[in-house]
């Protein structure tokens, strides 16, 4: 599979195409909707999220409910749009560059891609670096979330850390509801009650917070990805999906952190044959090895640092005249923490399900899911 996105932060729409999905999945904008809803949700976002109520449109690709293995075309509105009209025109003239952007915003692609692609005007940069792109992600990543659970596979996102503030209640499938119904995605009340202390701190003092995620998956076949070449292992392709997400600085599967601190034999999964099948008493690996999936929960860990834009905006300079100036101010959250991991749990998704696509192939989700079956299937009898 594969996708395209398009479209700027403050343009009439975003537009995502995918191709190679199998035809017969049931599909539907109550398939994706909620995504986007869920990405636009958690405590510490700002006003933009009021404005937009997203919703996808699907174009093409999709007959009375069902994918026809077409590409698929998806398209999400703009609502703010109606106020950049003039700003964000592409028609010729002088109204978008009277209000040019030129103080460039420290830890943004401002300075850099201006350099890059010779603009002056740093909103043609911002315009599409902007974090609004990942709503076409999610509503992309949504899709192969709907064929993971259609093949059995099950995902979920938490907050780990916000702000140093560590969930101390660990995550349980058990807990999902109480991860759903909680604005900071943990189902530690206590530890979200002192999370929403600081970024109510952060908020009055114009700042931003950062924090860590977590994504599982569960029921997924043994030997997705592969060892035999570097650009096919599983963990490599995950962690480069996490990074390409703005504002993440670190991916770990399972603890792996943690386990640097270890010798090896507090680390690795003894194997176990029991009941006809194989088992393993821990997960020190995350589900990956050798850029395998090893058949055991999948367990990633991504760092997010603060949000760069600032209400009190850090020194900077101006690009046309090289004098001292503030950082640009655009509307932005105190955090998006939450939302980072409804993002990435997509974002991860999509990978898996690419995978699974890979190995298995098949035109139609029938054959997929028989082909899925029978490998899970396998590996019990090995």
């Amino acid at each position: 599979m594969r996708y395209l996105t398009a479209g700027e932060s403050h343009g009439p729409q975003l537009t995502a195409i995918i191709e190679g999905l199998p035809s017969q999945l049931p599909l539907g904008k109550a398939d994706i909707d909620p995504w986007l809803r869920k990405r636009q949700g958690g405590y510490g976002r700002g006003r933009r999220m009021i404005i937009e109520t997203d919703e996808a449109e699907i174009l093409s690709g999709v007959r009375a409910g069902r994918t026809t293995g077409a590409p698929i075309t998806l398209a999400i509105a703009n609502k703010d749009h109606r106020n950049w009209t003039e700003i964000m025109s592409p028609e010729p003239g002088g109204e978008p560059r009277k209000k040019a952007l030129t103080d460039a915003r420290p830890g943004h692609a401002d300075l850099t891609g201006g350099i890059k692609y010779r603009h002056k005007d740093l909103r043609d940069v911002l315009e599409r670096a902007s974090a609004r792109e990942t709503a076409a992600r999610v509503a992309v990543g949504s899709v192969a979330l709907k064929l993971l659970a259609e093949l059995g596979v099950q995902g979920a996102n938490y907050v780990s850390s916000l702000a140093g503030i560590e969930t101390k209640q660990g995550f349980s499938w058990d807990n999902l509801e109480a991860i759903e119904e909680s604005d900071l995605r943990t189902p530690d009340a206590d530890a979200a009650a002192q999370m929403r202390e600081r970024i109510d701190q952060a908020k009055k003092d114009g700042d931003t917070l950062g924090g860590i995620l977590e994504v599982r998956f569960r029921g997924l076949p043994v030997g997705l990805g592969s060892y035999v070449h570097w650009d096919r292992k599983l963990d490599g392709r995950i962690a480069q999906a996490c990074m390409s997400l703005q504002a993440m600085k670190g991916v770990e599967i399972g603890p792996a952190f943690e386990n640097a601190r270890k010798p090896g034999s507090g680390v690795h999964d003894a194997v176990y044959y029991r009941d006809g099948t194989y088992a393993r008493d821990t997960n020190g690996a995350g589900g990956l090895e050798a850029g395998m999936t090893n058949g055991e929960e999948l367990v990633i860990r991504v760092a997010m640092k603060p949000i760069a834009t600032l209400m009190k905006p850090l020194p900077t300079v101006n690009v046309v005249s090289h004098e001292p100036s503030d950082a640009a101010r655009e509307r932005s959250d105190t955090t998006a923490v939450p939302a980072a991991g409804v993002i990435l749990q997509t974002i991860i998704g999509w990978v898996i399900a690419d995978a699974i696509l890979e190995k298995f192939g098949g035109d139609t989700l029938p054959e997929l899911q028989e082909r899925v079956a029978a490998a899970h299937a396998f590996s019990r009898d090995f």
